[in-house]
């Protein structure tokens, strides 16, 4: 599916999102990557879909959300994969602008070193780039790159669409215990930072299943040692460490609005029964969408998420 929403996020307030990658194609194959390690580990871009068939969708989806009453803040390109590989995304960013509805990209930056990717990025109001570590040994360990991406290449990158970039720019940076919490990091990490400016510099910590099952978060302590060490360098810094909101949105067609949510955005429990609730249904619904397969179980952190089972929907 080709979107997805809105839901409830962290970011963006209400998002509608744009699904434009198939899972899981990346240039990274992320630690703690909610979707599991990647199926294809890339840097060349392509074309994935018809820009106008994305259209397409982002219309009907809004029309739903708008006659089902679900607001939206935003339209943001959060795929299965990294959406600067999309080799359109310039084009659909025009596309979509007519909408008049706000325009986000959340990306690993690790392509955006190439000036083709920075033009696409620079047509979109919102951007969040990934700044896990600055330190190579760490940067491997957790995002475990595409052998052809360079480290000080990617910060280049960083620093240069900063300089020019006239939308709202944020940083994120996924902690991950024992790897990229250490003090020497952090203060290399919000050096960095500090230079590209943003508007916010989000500290995140894993809240839903990740790939590699070691993943652990830092402890509290951590946390906020992290969150310190940023404030000292940086104009503003937040957390996103909570668990997400459950007002998930529902458009009238409630398998749909479960799988296709559930397969970028892993939902608890308590989300899905929420869901359930404004679709007047019960949990008959989701024992059906389990036996078919189509949707799979998950324990993480004394909660259980929902997400749909990815790989069955994409026959390569």
């Amino acid at each position: 599916m080709l979107t997805f929403g809105p839901i409830p996020s962290r970011r963006l307030g209400r998002s509608l999102g744009i699904n434009h990658i198939p899972p899981k194609i990346c240039t990274y194959s992320c630690a703690y990557c909610q979707q599991g390690y990647s199926s294809k580990v890339q840097i060349e871009r392509q074309t994935f879909y018809d820009p106008q068939a994305i259209l397409a969708a982002v219309q009907e989806q809004v029309e739903q959300a708008r006659a089902a009453g679900e607001p939206i803040d935003y339209l943001s390109f959060v795929p299965d994969g990294e959406p600067t590989l999309d080799i359109n995304l310039g084009q659909e960013i025009d596309l979509l602008k007519p909408l008049h509805i706000p325009i986000a990209i959340i990306t690993n930056a690790s392509i955006i070193w190439q000036a083709e990717v920075r033009e696409a990025l620079y047509k979109a109001d919102w951007v969040s780039v990934k700044i896990d570590s600055v330190e190579e040994a760490a940067w491997r360990r957790i995002d475990h790159p595409h052998r052809g991406l360079s480290l000080p290449r990617i910060l280049e990158g960083i620093l240069e669409f900063a300089s020019h970039f006239q939308g709202q720019l944020c940083t994120e940076t996924m902690l991950v215990e024992g790897i990229n919490d250490k003090e020497e990091i952090l203060n290399a990490n919000a050096s960095f930072i500090a230079q590209v400016n943003p508007h916010i510099a989000y500290i995140l910590i894993p809240t839903r299943p990740p790939a590699d099952k070691r993943v652990k978060a830092p402890s509290e302590a951590m946390v906020n040692t992290a969150y310190q060490i940023y404030g000292r360098q940086l104009k503003q810094v937040e957390y996103l460490i909570g668990a997400d909101s459950s007002n998930f949105a529902y458009t009238g067609n409630l398998e749909k609005d479960l799988l296709s949510t559930s397969s970028v955005h892993p939902m608890r429990r308590d989300a899905v029964q929420e869901l359930l609730a404004k679709a007047g249904q019960n949990w008959t619904v989701i024992e059906k969408l389990i036996r078919e397969g189509q949707l799979i179980e998950l324990d993480y952190e004394d909660n259980k998420f929902y997400m749909r089972k990815l790989f069955d929907q994409y026959k390569r």
